[in-house]
């Protein structure tokens, strides 16, 4: 997993989500890799380099971009999504986007494990669901 330690008192909840979703399904937890990046944006360059070891059979990014009074909000979402979306269509591994992109600390708490569920968890069920899936697709021809 690649996740931002800015907001990280929403990543440490998405994280704990994410852990307890693998564990449960039976991911064994000698398996899994935590990565710090400092923030989202830093997150695709993180992502691809787990990607591309070799080593694992999807990689969760997890983060919280919170809107503020600028337009660096913008930038730094649009960029980690489609620098996520880009690493994930490059190496062929699944790279889920754990981010939350909200408009204020209270969503980012609510998605993190309150009202709104865990998209942690909801992260790790969708990385076991791809990997599962790509080994059931045939392989790409540089394979």
């Amino acid at each position: 997993m690649a996740a931002s330690r800015f907001n990280d008192f929403i990543t440490e909840r998405l994280l704990a989500g994410a852990l307890d979703g693998l564990l449960r399904h039976g991911v064994d937890e000698a398996s899994v890799t935590v990565a710090w990046a400092p923030g989202a944006f830093e997150l695709p360059l993180v992502a691809q380099r787990l990607a591309t070891s070799g080593e694992y059979d999807a990689v969760i990014c997890l983060g919280a971009v919170i809107r503020g009074a600028t337009g660096h909000y913008e930038h730094v979402a649009g960029q980690c999504a489609a620098g996520i979306e880009r690493v994930q269509l490059d190496t062929g591994v699944p790279v889920i986007f754990g981010v939350l992109t909200t408009e204020n600390v209270e969503q980012a708490i609510e998605r993190a494990g309150t009202k709104a569920g865990n998209k942690g968890f909801e992260s790790a069920m969708t990385a076991i669901e791809m990997a599962d899936l790509l080994r059931q697709l045939p392989k790409r021809s540089t394979e």
